[in-house]
């Protein structure tokens, strides 16, 4: 429960971001340059963060491996809602000019920062505290905390929207209360998690001195080919989950001069409504992956995202709004099925010493190849083309290279976590097309 409170808490920050990147920021920040480019600056101010996420999870990999993973996890939440609420008292650039979208990137740099070190922690404290035989249902309580974090980011911004602050006013000061409600939030994140126990499997690591002096040079001397092939999986995943949570199907389905021209408040609803089914899927895939192991869950994912991208658009495309809710409910039930068992899949991957700085690098590295300027590459593609069809196949192709990603690494549902099992976890046996 802690670390399902902890990543709501840090994604509802970061999934806030995005929505308002997608529905107002533009306006509020960039609009100088111009509507077409205002909204491609806009989209990219979301995907730099991706950029800075490596480098918090090199710090949080770091101190991870040789202090522990409680400590960390309170260091990112506070990091991450400092930021989030310092975003809600920011001044416009009608009111202090360029400063404010500078001041803007900078803040989200920070986000970015902490997000990348977050997941790495809470994944292994929940994993690691897991019976071997529940692993992917434990490790999907971080996971559900994403979805979570979608559905009340989204769910705020439609209340503000549709009842507290609707139209000129929520421009004016109704998008920063979401943003300074973090403040809040993190305060009763800041207290769970401070009364958790530390994970088993450190604390074996510690009581024998067994800690990595430099993890992430042993991590990439001995495992880079499995650092690449998995974050690769990840990249399928976040490609397609960031066309939703980083705010561009919100931007496609309310701009005034597109192809949709819904409104602000039912498309937030919309998404709210299917970031619940994501919840749910996600929540599933954890423990059907305990029954049927970890590869074969992604595959049944995979398949399912590959036929649902080519069916989310053209349901959007009819503005109507139940049929958009239809589109993205569809979608995320292959989004679900390729992220539910991934917190226990990558704690299994990587040796004991080395955990924490492989899960958060290779999580870090695979939202750069995935989500990181997906909503950029996306709205790029449309006016590039005038139709959203580029963008189905272009998260089709992702898909397909993450199934393939998936197919070269072995199943390793169920192998021994703790140090003692080191140089089974260190062996290489973990490439291939055949089942451990």
């Amino acid at each position: 429960m802690a670390t399902v409170i902890g990543t709501t808490i840090e994604w509802y920050d970061f999934f806030l971001y995005a929505s308002a990147a997608g529905l107002i920021f533009a306006e509020l920040f960039f609009k100088p340059a111009g509507p077409q480019i205002a909204i491609l600056l806009s989209f990219a101010s979301v995907g730099l963060s991706f950029l800075f996420r490596p480098l918090g999870a090199f710090l949080a990999g770091h101190f991870g491996d040789r202090l522990g993973r409680r400590a960390m996890l309170v260091v990112t939440l506070i990091l991450m809602g400092s930021a989030t609420t310092l975003i809600g008292v920011l001044p416009t650039y009608s009111q202090i000019g360029v400063a404010a979208p500078i001041i803007l990137l900078l803040l989200r740099i920070l986000q970015g920062i902490s997000a990348g070190g977050e997941w790495g922690g809470a994944v292994l404290m929940a994993v690691e505290h897991a019976p071997d035989n529940k692993r992917g249902r434990m490790g999907a309580f971080p996971q559900i905390g994403v979805p979570l974090g979608l559905l009340l980011a989204s769910g705020i911004l439609a209340l503000m929207t549709g009842v507290i602050s609707p139209g000129d006013a929520f421009l004016e000061w109704g998008w920063r209360v979401p943003f300074l409600l973090s403040f809040v939030l993190i305060v009763v994140g800041f207290i769970v998690r401070r009364s958790v126990d530390e994970s088993p499997v450190f604390k074996e690591i510690a009581k024998r001195k067994q800690q990595t002096k430099v993890p992430m040079v042993t991590l990439f001397r001995k495992h880079w080919l499995l650092v690449i092939l998995a974050a690769l999986t990840f990249a399928g995943n976040s490609a397609a989950g960031y066309m939703t949570t980083g705010g561009y199907l919100q931007n496609y389905a309310t701009d005034p001069n597109g192809f949709v021209g819904l409104e602000r408040t039912p498309v937030l609803l919309a998404v709210t409504g299917s970031a619940v089914v994501w919840l749910l899927m996600t929540w599933i895939a954890g423990g059907v992956s305990d029954k049927i192991g970890r590869r074969n869950t992604y595959i049944v994912g995979w398949i399912v995202q590959l036929i649902t991208v080519f069916l989310l658009f053209p349901l959007v495309n009819t503005g109507n709004v139940w049929l958009l809710f239809l589109g993205l409910s569809l979608f995320t039930v292959g989004n679900g099925f390729t992220y539910g068992q991934q917190a226990a899949y990558f704690t299994e991957l990587f040796p004991a010493s080395i955990r924490y700085s492989g899960v958060a690098i290779t999580y870090a590295l695979g939202a750069i190849l995935g989500g990181a300027f997906a909503p950029l590459v996306a709205a790029a593609l449309v006016q590039a083309t005038g139709t959203a069809t580029s963008v189905a196949f272009y998260i089709a192709g992702v898909t397909v290279i993450a199934f393939a990603a998936t197919l070269l690494l072995r199943d390793r549902t169920g192998i021994p976590l703790g140090p003692d099992h080191e140089a089974e976890q260190s062996t290489g046996q973990i490439y291939g097309m055949a089942r451990s």
